[in-house]
């Protein structure tokens, strides 16, 4: 039994130990990070929707399965899926580009600009962390003496004169634990790989030339940032947004008492953003890890990596007509406008079941070395 919880505890990522002085950013948002002090019932930090030993995303069942999470109240559902913090530094500050394709930014609607800012939402939400304002986040965090010492000591002495400029530390705090190597680390088979330690499998190679090819997929059009060959520190993400034609999850609005008619416009509900051509769109996700943060698309829609796929393939490939996990036709897209899978530049021959299962196959070599067992 020793050795069996000895091989468990190296499983799991590291954590500060009690005691580890808090005398960096980094050190003080990791603990706050597992605090459940700061929110409303003491029942949930940020850890519980970003669970280190999961992926980072929220890895508890609910009444809808993991599609989204469960609040501090214990009843409230969200109407997204939680994306992952893993490899969310790399996600540049929420802009237009020269083309005016907006890019970046924090929640799968940018609308925070960086770490920080995205950071500072769970507590104060109240379908998440509920906590009611600033003020009381900022209490709670005067309850911990260590935590005054600390926020003085690394924001200055007047820290704590406006709830304002603390919660603004705090949220700056976390932003940087989130920075660390703990939740970008690199490691996956695939980097391994690539530096020449490990071969990919039959599967997997075909899976990777699917992938990065022009001719035969699209998924380097928005899965890629970096040259091909040569990819070391590719996120698989250009942090563009597009209109996948994702249905609506119907469980999930049945289950949070969204009303019948309410839609997620994505992008467009952006506070900076209002043109109609964002409507629907949602920021393109790291594909690092993704083997292992089921469910997916930004509503937790659909359970499996393969139907992913196949959901994509329907697009160019008139057999695929049924939904896997349903037997049912595929249902029609939430928002039905600026569907990016129907414009030219997306259009692909159909794909043969065994290059589907070859690109999952390379998928899940993206997998970060702790989360592989």
């Amino acid at each position: 039994m020793r050795l069996i919880l000895s091989c468990l505890l190296l499983l799991l990522p590291p954590v500060a130990a009690a005691n580890t002085p808090l005398t960096s950013k980094a050190a003080l948002g990791e603990k706050l990070f597992s605090d459940v002090n700061l929110s409303k019932n003491r029942t949930q930090s940020c850890a519980t929707c970003h669970n280190p030993a999961h992926g980072f995303v929220d890895n508890r069942s609910t009444a809808v399965g993991k599609a989204v999470s469960l609040g501090d109240d214990g009843k409230s559902l969200g109407d997204r899926n939680a994306p992952t913090a893993a490899y969310a530094k790399f996600s540049p500050d929420f802009h237009q580009n020269k083309a005016g394709k907006y890019i970046g930014g924090q929640f799968l609607d940018g609308r925070e600009q960086d770490l920080a800012g995205q950071a500072g939402g769970p507590p104060l939400n109240p379908v998440e962390m509920g906590m009611p304002d600033k003020a009381s986040v900022v209490a709670r965090l005067q309850e911990n003496q260590d935590y005054v010492s600390a926020f003085k000591q690394l924001f200055g002495a007047s820290v704590f004169d406006k709830p304002e400029t603390a919660y603004a530390a705090m949220a700056e705090s976390l932003g940087e634990f989130e920075k660390t190597d703990l939740f970008a680390p690199f490691d996956s088979k695939y980097d391994r790989y690539l530096k020449g330690e490990v071969d990919l499998t039959d599967q997997e190679s075909l899976g990777e030339s699917l992938f990065f090819s022009n001719q035969f997929t699209n998924c380097n059009r928005c899965h890629q940032l970096k040259t091909f060959p040569g990819s070391d520190g590719e996120t698989f993400s250009n942090y563009q947004y597009h209109n996948l034609g994702v249905p609506t999850n119907q469980a999930v609005r049945a289950a949070n008492g969204k009303a019948k008619n309410f839609v997620d416009y994505g992008l467009l509900e952006h506070p900076d953003v209002d043109a109609k051509t964002a409507d629907g769109k949602f920021k393109v996700p790291t594909l690092r890890n993704i083997a292992v943060t089921a469910p997916y698309m930004h509503n937790g829609v659909f359970a499996d990596l393969r139907t992913v796929v196949l959901f994509y393939d329907k697009f160019n490939n008139s057999q695929r007509t049924l939904n896997p996990e349903t037997g049912k036709p595929w249902d029609a897209p939430e928002v039905d406008a600026n569907l990016a899978l129907q414009e030219k530049e997306f259009q692909a021959p159909a794909l043969k079941d065994a290059e589907v299962d070859a690109l999952v196959a390379f998928m899940k070599t993206l997998t970060d070395k702790r989360y592989e067992q």
